[in-house]
């Protein structure tokens, strides 16, 4: 394969890679499985029994933390943290960036004499204080308010963090202001799971239950990512600056054969999975399934299901880990939603249920759904809340990174609706009907081989193109992003079904009062009424065909196409009255983070139009120029000695260039504006001004890329990043 030299050079290293041998025999995973992890059998083995007991209580049943068991807790805590090697401890919190963030401090205090003992008090373990003006606040605080606590979660178990160099024990916590607000996305996800508990026990306690624990939400994110070698990585300026390619033209070869799905995983990326899980279980992530994905080059990793707040924090561990591992095996993980222009971009399918250790899964319909009424009661409240707060959902999952993904016939499109399947479908029409009687039951599939066993079928099919589809005993969210905190659709979800589930219970406790009511016959009035307000929600056909466009529309669904369209649904009265009304976020916690979206969204697609605008005058342009001179130079020494010469590359080549500098000039000008008078307005402009830009100066420039001699062409291809590992 020829290339420039740089180009070359860098096809070469890749090619020529060795995975590094492994160390010694590896251990067996169930006893890698929370090696670094403060557990409860941890906690058990080490502290106190009452002081567990009272641990567990705040754990498992959401007492209050008693603050007198801080000191026992973070004694022991720091003993088993120095026997595995650390010698700092780190508050770690989740601030609006979507990242995680950690300050570091030494267990080593001075005794003065001279030497120094290791101290960790109680106060230490409860609370930290990182400089909160460094941190998008979204107006919450002024610059010079510098002040920010970190507050232990107990509910999510502390854990050593290695490094060759010295190992590390964090504590996970929240981040709030001086004046007590959130500033990141651990605390409103909490306050949301206590909304959650808090309404459902009313329909726990409506059903007859006496004996119930705390509910909580289950989430399971399925993780999307790419791989590439680093020296392409370090070869692309646009990588390096977005995360995701700002030109390439399409290879000959992309993902049409399906060949890549589920094949053969590469020996370098299984080397790489594999120790990649093996650290993930030292922290105890439930890492279950690896498969090539759709995409080349795309490969996909999902845990077990665990409580919302632990699958929020294991999730930003885990894109830690895939960065960190896939660098050790000279590779990049890319998260960007989009990388790649033209081939699948990458999600973060969230799958969800709620329930508790007594009652089980809310949504696990049973053999005969018609006759479960709890299961209906929480399905229907997930069909309330989908239809009323559809444009919350959206924009909980709104970037500038995801935008690229939306609405492609690869992900689920922009309109929320929900996909049931044929016998939920079913038993919500006789539902509407006046009741339901019936449910259709699993099949038989023969295969017609007679060594091969019947296999049991589900009642009815899956559908990928929904962006809420129910799956057998959950639901699955698939429009958040691959770089994106779990937290932030957690949030909306927890906190919509705390509505829905409220106004139903609200309505059977109004029925219930009445003397003489029956129970199940409220319950089918309730279902009634919301299957029928809410039902336009539910579409089991094509989420990618124009007619459901349209169709869409007419149920009145939004489509909210970009970030710019998704994000003032936070500052709907409607979500506004929401966040407030169930304590998750006031109206100022709120307001600071559609202002964070917004900030973020112009910063991101600034930063991208800059690169674009720099790799187009100083890489793709010079060297486009080089082979118009070649081409007009020997057409002129051809010409000169009376040979007829063709100029169509030429002429072809010419024109590209003239379109890339216009393009270069546009998207110059777009960029040297003064600025709006506002958030908005910036964002506006970003949307509607830059992207189209950028796009101008992308489609000439990855015209060139199939004209210009490759010998001259500075930048990795394509076909080189997504099929040489």
């Amino acid at each position: 394969m020829s290339g420039s030299s740089a180009r070359q050079n860098a096809v070469n290293a890749v090619t020529s890679y060795r995975p590094p041998a492994s160390d010694g025999p590896l251990e067996a995973p169930g006893k890698l499985f929370g090696y670094n992890v403060f557990s409860k059998s941890v906690m058990q083995a080490r502290l106190p029994k009452a002081v567990y007991r009272a641990v567990m209580g705040t754990i498992e049943l959401g007492e209050p933390l008693d603050p007198t068991v801080a000191d026992a807790v973070a004694s022991a805590m720091k003993d088993w943290a120095i026997e595995k090697g650390a010698s700092h401890y780190a508050h770690v919190f989740y601030p609006l960036t979507g990242l995680t963030a950690e300050k570091h401090d030494s267990f080593l205090e001075p005794d003065g004499s001279g030497a120094a003992i290791a101290e960790f008090a109680g106060k230490t373990l409860i609370q930290g204080e990182p400089d909160a003006s460094s941190f998008p606040n979204g107006g919450l605080r002024g610059t010079f308010e510098a002040r920010g606590y970190t507050g232990w979660d107990v509910t999510s178990p502390a854990y050593i963090l290695e490094n060759p160099n010295g190992n590390t024990l964090c504590i996970p916590t929240v981040f709030i202001s001086w004046t007590g607000e959130a500033l990141d996305l651990k605390t409103p996800l909490l306050r949301s799971q206590q909304a959650l508990n808090i309404e459902a026990q009313r329909i726990l306690a409506l059903f007859g239950h006496t004996h119930t624990d705390t509910v909580v939400s289950y989430a399971g994110a399925e993780q999307e990512y790419f791989l590439i070698d680093q020296h392409f990585f370090f070869s692309r300026p646009d990588l390096l600056a977005s995360g995701r390619t700002l030109f390439g033209a399409r290879p000959p070869k992309g993902q049409e054969f399906d060949d890549h799905y589920f094949g053969a995983i590469p020996e370098r990326v299984l080397a790489f999975m594999i120790e990649a899980e093996r650290e993930l279980f030292k922290l105890g992530v439930p890492a279950k399934t690896r498969h090539n994905e759709v995409a080349p080059g795309q490969f996909e990793i999902a845990p077990v299901f665990e409580k919302a707040n632990l699958a929020a924090d294991h999730q930003q561990l885990l894109m830690v880990t895939l960065r960190k591992v896939a660098q050790k095996y000279g590779m990049e993980c890319l998260l960007h939603e989009k990388p790649f222009a033209g081939i699948n971009g990458s999600g973060k399918h969230v799958n969800f249920s709620i329930g508790n250790s007594m009652q089980g899964n809310f949504l696990n319909p049973g053999d005969n759904p018609h006759d479960n009424a709890q299961f209906l009661v929480f399905c229907a409240a997930v069909i309330r809340a989908v239809h009323k707060f559809g444009g919350l959902l959206r924009s909980a999952v709104a970037s500038a990174s995801n935008d690229h993904r939306l609405g492609a016939n690869e992900a689920p499109p922009a309109i929320i609706s929900i996909f049931l399947g044929e016998q939920l479908t079913d038993v919500f029409d006789q539902i509407a009907k006046g009741g339901a009687t019936s449910s259709k039951e699993k099949g038989t599939l023969i295969i017609g081989v007679d060594t091969l066993p019947a296999l049991p079928t589900d009642p009815g099919d899956r559908n990928r193109t929904s962006p809420f589809a129910f799956t057998g005993n959950r639901f699955e969210f698939r429009a958040p992003g691959s770089g994106q905190s779990i937290a932030g659709p957690m949030i909306a979800i927890n906190t919509i079904l705390a509505d829905s589930i409220d106004f139903i219970a609200t309505s059977l406790e109004a029925a219930m009062a009445v003397p003489g009511a029956d129970f199940n016959v409220s319950v089918q009035k309730v279902l009634e009424e919301i299957i029928t307000t809410h039902g336009a929600v539910v579409f089991n056909g094509n989420g990618y065909s124009e007619e459901w466009q349209t169709e869409a529309a007419a149920r009145g669904l939004p489509n909210l196409r970009t970030t710019i369209d998704a994000l003032p649904e936070m500052q709907s009265e409607s979500v506004k009255e929401l966040f407030a009304k169930y304590g998750v976020l006031s109206n100022r916690e709120l307001r600071s983070r559609y202002d964070v979206n917004l900030e973020q969204y112009s910063l991101s697609v600034h930063v991208e139009a800059k690169a674009t605008l720099e790799i187009a005058k100083t890489v793709i342009l010079p060297a486009a120029l080089r082979y118009q001179g070649e081409l007009a130079n020997n057409a002129a020494s051809l010409m000169s000695i009376g040979y007829a010469y063709d100029t169509s590359v030429l002429d072809t080549v010419s024109t590209c260039l003239t379109a890339l500098k216009e393009g270069i000039a546009t998207l110059s000008h777009a960029l040297a504006h003064d600025g709006a008078e506002d958030a908005m307005a910036e964002a506006v402009h970003a949307c509607n001004e830059l992207l189209p830009a950028m796009l101008a100066v992308r489609t000439a420039a990855d015209t060139l890329e199939t004209e210009v001699a490759d010998d001259l062409w500075p930048l990795p291809t394509y076909q080189e990043m997504l099929f040489i590992l």
